[in-house]
């Protein structure tokens, strides 16, 4: 194992800001896991924290194939991991709007500069992200449609939902997006929570990623094998807004099963705390995303789900 820096700048009145990368083998560019751009992403960085620790093991016990370098960037952010706050603190812009970069920029736009220029020419790219808003997300790996990724590389992951997506104006300056104009097969992972750390969700996503490299033919291990997957289109998902903003009082959880008319949510007056509104479930499916904040404004999409169709049954992992 190499540790390094991808990226520096030299601080004034803290310490210097650093990107940390740790890298395994050796030979060709083969596949780069980054961990957070944004400060609240704390599982992110978990993750990676124990896939380094698998990876070295895999490494000190010559079961990284020749020819393949590995490279585990935990954090693209760790100002913002260190006060909290989940964009950049001096401006609140977000890192992962900013890429390719530019080295002559403003300060977020030189880090996805100094980012990217080290990462641009790898053949594969996983990237732990997470969702605009704060929730829990059924696991599952994401990747654009109109990019230079494919649903077989996908499929490596083990993972039983794939979601593509069509690109949007806003996705051209997300990591992803430059990553396969770079001809970089890029994908995100969502996991099952952002702010808090789930250790048997970071096992989960330690699982993801040597299946993945093992099915990619980087690494030696006996990766899951074949399952039912369900592939869908993020517009498929529905969404169940509320009308009332206030408490928000989940009565789910991401992966449940719910029949049409299932109670999924409670809106409650913060002052006089009665219910000012109770949202229900439009059909039968599976919780794919469910908000965690306790807090939510009114017509936001708070609970997304993933209609029951006759045969399937929508598990979570």
């Amino acid at each position: 194992m190499k540790k390094k820096i991808i990226y520096e700048i030299k601080g004034l009145y803290r310490d210097d800001f650093r990107i940390t990368g740790y890298e395994f083998g050796s030979g060709k560019e083969s596949v780069c896991i980054v961990g957070n751009t944004r400060g609240n992403e704390i599982q992110q960085i978990y993750c990676c924290s124990q896939l380094i620790k698998k990876v070295k093991q895999l490494e000190e016990e010559g079961r990284i194939k020749d020819g393949h370098r590995i490279l585990i960037i935990p954090s693209a952010n760790p100002y913002s991991v260190n006060i909290q706050k989940r964009f950049w603190p001096i401006d609140n812009t977000d890192i992962n709007r900013m890429f390719p970069g530019y080295n002559l920029g403003e300060t977020t736009q030189r880090i996805a500069d100094g980012l990217f220029s080290k990462i641009k020419d790898y053949e594969y790219g996983i990237q732990f992200t997470s969702f605009y808003m704060p929730g829990e997300f059924v696991p599952h790996v994401r990747y654009m449609k109109e990019g230079f990724t494919k649903k077989s590389d996908a499929e490596k992951f083990g993972l039983k939902y794939i979601v593509e997506r069509k690109v949007r104006p806003y996705d051209t300056a997300t990591l992803n997006y430059n990553w396969q104009v770079w001809n970089t097969k890029a994908f995100s992972l969502y996991m099952n929570t952002t702010s808090k750390i789930s250790k048997s969700g970071a096992g989960q996503a330690v699982l993801t990623i040597m299946n993945f490299m093992a099915n990619s033919g980087i690494i030696k291990y006996s990766a899951i094998g074949e399952r039912d997957i369900i592939s869908l289109d993020d517009t498929e998902l529905i969404s169940v807004r509320t009308a009332k903003s206030g408490f928000y009082e989940a009565l789910v959880k991401a992966g449940d099963i719910v029949e049409a008319g299932t109670p999924l949510a409670n809106i409650i007056n913060p002052y006089e705390g009665d219910i000012l509104e109770t949202l229900y479930a439009p059909v039968k499916g599976t919780i794919f995303f469910c908000h965690t904040d306790p807090l939510t404004y009114a017509n936001t999409a708070v609970i997304k789900l993933l209609i029951y169709q006759r045969g399937q049954t929508l598990l979570a992992n």
